[in-house]
């Protein structure tokens, strides 16, 4: 089972969940999403709690209030981690953990430590946790079939900029074939006819005569 919640501290309200035990986080681990990042007590055991960022959203510029949001939650759901003051949260966009072989269940590290960010939890703040637990929604997914709905959403998703790209493409050349060609016959029909002689008329030429 996984619980979700829902944060207000970022407008629109974004979802934060997390696996009800280890073996859920293990499938948390294999199935989280491009835009998830995955929040941890330091150094402590804790729930692996994830973030769902909204389109625009990076995982190293989290709002402020979002990011204590994630980090009360994380605090409040570690054993240890919520009978203690001054702990640190540490957090990584989820693809880059690491799951080798030999490790425990729910254990984790990284492929590139240098992509894990700290901040500081002074204290439990339970007017947030309150908040949050008050949204909470528990219900069983099936990692698989999402993965593959997800997939196709954004397979979708890129059909469609791809041919609109397209035919953005194929008008802006026909205009530019257009205004080619307009700059080709206004070439041909100007000329500089100040310089050239004005041709007389025969009643013209015949008075030239007289």
């Amino acid at each position: 089972m996984v619980l979700f919640f829902t944060s207000s501290a970022n407008e629109p309200p974004v979802v934060i969940y997390m696996g009800k035990d280890k073996f859920e986080n293990e499938d948390l681990i294999k199935y989280a999403w491009p835009q998830d990042v995955w929040f941890h007590v330091d150094k402590l055991s804790s729930a692996h709690v994830y973030l769902r960022m909204p389109e625009g959203m990076t995982w190293d510029a989290i709002p402020e209030p979002l990011l204590i949001d994630c980090a009360q939650l994380v605090k409040a759901n570690s054993i240890e981690g919520n009978k203690k003051d001054n702990i640190s949260i540490i957090w990584t966009p989820a693809d880059n953990l690491k799951k080798t072989g030999d490790m425990a269940v729910g254990q984790v590290s990284f492929h590139n430590d240098k992509r894990v960010k700290r901040t500081y939890v002074a204290k439990r703040e339970n007017i947030i946790v309150n908040r949050l637990n008050k949204t909470k929604v528990e219900r069983h997914v099936d990692h698989e079939a999402e993965r593959i709905e997800r997939i196709k959403e954004e397979n979708a998703v890129k059909r469609t900029a791809a041919a609109q790209k397209k035919k953005a493409d194929a008008e802006l050349a026909r205009a530019r074939e257009a205004e080619k060609a307009a700059r080709s016959y206004d070439n041909l029909f100007s000329g500089d006819d100040e310089d050239e002689p004005q041709k007389q008329s025969v009643q013209e030429m015949m008075e030239d005569f007289m």
